[in-house]
């Protein structure tokens, strides 16, 4: 009896080896991932918190109406659903590059991680249009571009509601504060995220992983992305739906 418990035991954890079957690199990456996540909890409590005790705020409708090549056209939210689309679209290329990784397929890992490069800087380019048409609007860090009207200040909120020039003002220089912070900051991820993708690519073409005979590292790099994107959906409710 006492011998069959010792076995079951060794079989749980003969003590070299993590009870939870993951790598070091694993764990470390879970450990990042989790400290990360307070700082962008941080950055949308704060956000939150502003907004709660702001009599009026910007209305997302207003201010993110615009579509490239479209001129004036009214289509309010459009363009950041197609910038949420492509991020999506990017995580679903990294969990097929992943299948292929722990399939030894390394032609199917260079194919999903060449989808998910051009995903991650697909989005980064409409980031880029986002922020220069909004500088072209009036909208930057530390409040208005200076010369911005008081016609655009109006256009960032719902009739009736800039009423108060110094009150509206306010308000929309503590938004734009927090977007471009948080949506810089989460952009520095994507590049990020971008740049080790190219590093895994470079190094799965150069076969680093079969003679390793494992592509753990692309599996770490995936839950980094998937991370990225799971960000961006609170940064998009926060910013463009509530």
């Amino acid at each position: 009896m006492s011998s069959v418990a010792i076995d079951s035991k060794k079989k749980v954890w003969g003590g070299g080896q993590s009870p939870f079957n993951l790598s070091y690199g694993k764990i470390m990456m879970w450990y990042f991932l989790m400290s990360d996540a307070f700082t962008f909890g941080a950055f949308l409590i704060s956000y939150g918190t502003t907004r709660f005790f702001s009599a009026i705020w910007p209305n997302a409708n207003a201010v993110f109406k615009s579509f490239p090549f479209c001129g004036e056209a009214n289509m309010p939210l459009m363009f950041v659903s197609l910038m949420t689309f492509i991020l999506i679209l990017s995580s679903v290329t990294m969990v097929l590059a992943v299948h292929a990784g722990h399939c030894r397929d390394k032609n199917g890992v260079i194919k999903w991680m060449i989808w998910t490069i051009i995903g991650g800087i697909a989005f980064l380019s409409c980031q880029a249009w986002e922020w220069t048409h909004l500088f072209a609007e009036g909208g930057w860090w530390g409040g208005f571009r200076n010369g911005v009207g008081a016609h655009h200040l109006a256009g960032f909120f719902k009739a009736g509601e800039a009423i108060d020039p110094i009150g509206s003002a306010d308000a929309a220089h503590k938004f734009f504060n927090f977007f471009f912070t948080i949506t810089g900051f989460h952009g520095a991820h994507v590049a990020s995220g971008v740049v080790l993708n190219i590093i895994i690519l470079l190094n799965t073409i150069n076969g680093t992983y079969e003679r390793r005979g494992h592509y753990e590292m692309v599996e770490k790099v995936g839950l980094y992305w998937h991370f990225v994107d799971l960000v961006w959906v609170f940064v998009f409710t926060c910013f463009y739906l509530l």
